[in-house]
């Protein structure tokens, strides 16, 4: 038999923890698969969380109760996971609020999911029967969607639909290895953290559809504006397909200051201006996409590895050339030639930049 933790962080949640509690033994006791273990993590609750979880593990088998100093929800979570690594080893940890905002009635799918051999699994409120609540207000409705929606793409893993969802079940090796990144970031960050980490070493993530209920009892803890700047930063220096595109920003600076030194300065031919700029653009961002962009995935230093890849990067670029130059003289034809520079950005940012990304990805950094 398997063993399962669930982990339940709180702060002042004396009026829902009881029944959070009661319900996943309730749902989880006829499992004949896993042994479930409930952790409640709390950090120094006032209004007798921590009282009420004492009196029900006297009453509960494997109810476990860590007090901890309140630092926010990401680091609630990791001594969560070390205590819970330490002492009983589990198998899987699940991640949970304790706020009745997450049915424990979901966690066989859960269990299933993982039995099919997910590494990974995301109870999402943005796929098909997953839902938030109708009550929400316009604003947070735009913060969550939007949220998640700049996460995805910033990432270039929209296939993933709810990166910010705090119901999830993790297999533990893969905990293991994420507690030195996952340990610097607090609040809700964190959750953003663990995901991206879960993706770049291959774990295998999958999704079951939850409709997230708002809370009845005590107050939402999230900092939205603090929640924002974290998440924003966290996607800007962790996603390769933003270090991509600035990449791409610095080989065009370099491209057009080459051409502008050797034409307008030292009067060299167009063409061989042109040449060299562009190949100098192009070394410039295969060095830079190399050990920057896609540093998790680095090409091995042999020239017997460099030299086919640098070919192939030369090919993909000559397609982005190729693409762009039509692109603009079509849509010069149908819309006239005086926003050529309108559409040439439009063609860059919308077409060539995933274009170059994805062949990239695809064969010359791929996955090792």
């Amino acid at each position: 038999m398997r063993k399962a933790v669930i982990i339940l962080p709180t702060y002042n949640e004396v009026g829902a923890i009881e029944q959070v509690i009661t319900e996943i033994y309730r749902i989880t006791k006829e499992n004949k698969n896993w042994e479930v273990h409930v952790l409640v993590v709390d950090s120094n609750s006032q209004d007798g969380t921590q009282e009420k979880v004492l009196k029900l593990i006297k009453k509960l088998p494997r109810l476990t109760l860590l007090q901890t100093e309140k630092k926010g929800l990401g680091k609630a979570y990791v001594q969560g996971f070390q205590q819970t690594l330490e002492r009983i080893n589990p198998y899987l940890i699940f991640e949970m609020d304790a706020d009745l905002s997450h049915d424990p009635k979901k966690i066989p799918e859960f269990l299933k999911q993982i039995e099919n051999g997910a590494d990974f699994v995301i109870g999402s409120r943005y796929i098909k029967g997953g839902s938030i609540p109708n009550n929400w207000g316009i604003h947070r409705k735009i913060f969550s969607v939007g949220a998640n929606l700049v996460i995805r793409f910033g990432f270039m893993k929209p296939q993933i639909t709810d990166w910010t969802s705090g119901f999830r079940a993790i297999k533990s090796w893969l905990i293991k290895k994420a507690i030195p990144h996952i340990k610097n970031y607090s609040g809700y960050v964190f959750q953003v953290a663990i995901l991206d980490f879960a993706i770049k070493h291959k774990a295998h993530i999958s999704e079951i559809p939850i409709q997230f209920k708002d809370r009845i009892h005590g107050k939402s803890k999230i900092n939205s504006i603090q929640y924002i700047i974290q998440t924003f930063l966290y996607v800007f220096l962790n996603s390769s397909f933003i270090k991509f595109a600035l990449v791409g920003v610095i080989g065009f600076i370099i491209d057009f200051g080459i051409s502008f030194l050797f034409i307008e300065k030292l009067k060299y031919a167009v063409w061989l201006s042109t040449l060299l700029s562009t190949e100098t653009a192009i070394v410039s961002n295969f060095l830079l996409n190399n050990f920057w962009s896609f540093s998790h995935k680095r090409l091995e230093p042999r020239l017997s590895v460099y030299l086919p890849n640098f070919l192939k990067f030369n090919f993909v670029s000559s397609g982005s050339v190729l693409i762009q130059t039509l692109g603009v003289q079509l849509a010069v034809n149908l819309f006239g030639r005086k926003l050529w520079y309108i559409y040439k950005i439009l063609i860059i940012i919308f077409i060539i930049i995933p274009y170059s990304y994805i062949l990239y990805n695809k064969f010359i950094w791929k996955e090792k």
